[in-house]
């Protein structure tokens, strides 16, 4: 079984039931958009972040 999995399926008995309903529900989204082949358009939550960070910052003059 691939690691990932594994580490997965631990944390999944391992989480409070609804963290683990809720990790479920947003992976069974993921693997939808990639049968779709859709993820390359989905943006990541990391440039997300760094959209925010961007905005965030003072305007300097």
């Amino acid at each position: 079984m691939d690691v990932l999995v594994e580490k997965l399926d631990a944390k999944l008995r391992e989480w409070h039931p609804n963290v683990a309903a809720e990790v479920r529900e947003r992976i069974s989204e993921i693997i939808d958009l990639a049968d779709e082949d859709l993820l390359d358009i989905m943006r990541s939550r990391a440039v997300e972040q760094e959209v925010l960070d961007i905005l965030d910052e003072p305007v300097s003059r």
